[in-house]
């Protein structure tokens, strides 16, 4: 019984390994590469129309309607096409879950409440066959983040085309993950409190409210020990509080993951007592407060749009006109795509249903590139912009509609990216199969 068991593993990884194997990381690029006659799309509100950008070295080095082609330059022509900075998802746990039912292919969760030193960067695995759906979509930069129960660790932003971690790491470590407790009762059943008539927990009253309080509390007299560690400069290390030190420089963000209005206040008081660099993940009730993020210089993820409103109480739509709440509060904003079962390839359509609930379309398009980029202190991606790295996608229609959604090219840092995937194959395979030929514009 289990030399068929052990065969069956080695079957199915060898059809693993099989399929997508085509698909390498593309070679520095070499040759200047001329896109022209297209409407490029910014990322920061500006549309070019007819317009020609060069790449040279993985860089932007001319975007505009007279640009001049350089010579030998390799030219795409986008007549009729649109032009985008590659789309950044800006929270996603891709490279760490392959399938989320099997727990070996796993590794995106640690035991225990505080673990700053956990680092997603090294488990972020670039062979994962969930990537290249994402390029398939535009989706070219993402920040890996880890999940937890309290406090999770780091994040860190990759490009999507890379042969191990340290070449897709863009920016490593630049972000610390917090998963701000319910801070809301639990309904009870029966006379035993939390567990029923005759539950394990009967007879045992369990206060949420104040167990995640204190573990806030905690949570604070160990940032407070931490600094103190910093300014003492000891000679001994420890792995926890060096993980936190560059929350006090600025120079991590401090990413709170939290919804209701509740916890965002609770968040609030780190700004006011460490003057944290704070981004609110979540915030599905952050139209409510969106004054008050703005006066503290709060971020906000917007991590999933598509989704019923947080009260029963709020608009069935609400969770469509929230990043319009945001963009006229002032609040600096992006939308991610949290959904499980779409990995993050919904990201663009995402944005598109927020342009249909009060953004303009470049609003809207800014909020998975440059607002992102800008959340995340990732200058080099997220538009296009002389200087910034060649980071590009071409469309043959609108990337907000998922009508006319049609990526056609990549270029990450100037290399022209292979744009095949598993689904793609599986799709050539059954049509070859069953001699169907996919109908055009359904």
């Amino acid at each position: 019984m289990k030399k068929i068991y052990l065969s069956i593993l080695l079957l199915g990884s060898m059809i693993c390994a099989k399929s997508q194997s085509n698909v390498l990381p593309a070679a520095t690029q070499k040759t200047a590469i001329a896109i022209t006659n297209a409407t490029v799309h910014t990322g920061e509100g500006t549309v070019i129309e007819n317009a020609t950008i060069v790449i040279e070295n993985g860089k932007i080095t001319a975007v505009g309607k007279d640009v001049k082609v350089p010579a030998g330059a390799e030219v795409t022509d986008a007549s009729g096409k649109h032009v985008y900075p590659g789309l950044v998802l800006p929270t996603s746990n891709l490279g760490l879950i392959e399938l989320s039912s099997i727990k070996a292919s796993n590794d995106v969760k640690e035991i225990g409440d505080m673990n700053p030193n956990i680092r997603s960067i090294v488990a972020y695995n670039t062979d994962s066959k969930v990537i290249n759906t994402l390029r398939s979509n535009g989706i070219l930069a993402a920040n890996i983040i880890p999940q937890g129960d309290f406090l999770a660790g780091s994040s860190s932003i990759v490009q999507l085309d890379a042969w191990n971690w340290e070449d897709a790491a863009i920016q490593m470590d630049g972000g610390m993950h917090l998963y701000m407790p319910t801070l809301m009762p639990r309904p009870t059943f029966g006379r035993g409190g939390g567990g029923g008539f005759g539950g394990p927990n009967a007879g045992m009253q369990t206060d949420p409210i104040k167990e995640g309080l204190e573990k806030i509390e905690k949570l604070k007299s160990f940032l407070k020990e931490a600094k103190a560690y910093q300014a003492a400069g000891g000679n001994e290390t420890n792995l926890k509080f060096e993980a936190v030190k560059n929350l006090f420089t600025k120079k991590q963000k401090f990413y709170v993951h939290a919804n209701t209005v509740r916890q965002m206040l609770v968040a609030l008081d780190f700004v006011k007592e460490f003057e944290f660099d704070m981004v609110i993940v979540g915030a599905s009730e952050g139209w409510q407060i969106a004054d008050l993020l703005k006066q503290n210089n709060v971020s906000v993820i917007l991590d999933q749009l598509h989704r019923l409103p947080t009260s029963e109480d709020d608009d069935v739509d609400q969770p469509y006109k929230t990043a319009a709440a945001l963009q006229k509060a002032g609040v600096l904003f992006a939308l991610s795509d949290d959904d499980s079962q779409n990995r993050g390839r919904n990201l663009a359509f995402n944005a598109g249903t927020a342009a249909a609930y009060g953004l303009t379309k470049e609003q809207a398009l800014a909020a998975i590139t440059s607002s992102a980029a800008k959340i995340m202190g990732a200058d080099k991606i997220g538009s296009i912009v002389v200087g910034k790295d060649a980071n590009i996608i071409i469309s043959s229609g609108d990337i907000l509609d998922m009508r006319t959604n049609n990526v056609t090219d990549a270029f990450i840092q100037g290399r022209k990216i292979n744009l095949d995937d598993k689904q793609k194959q599986l799709n050539e395979r059954y049509e070859e199969k069953y001699n169907i030929k996919q109908k055009k514009g359904f």
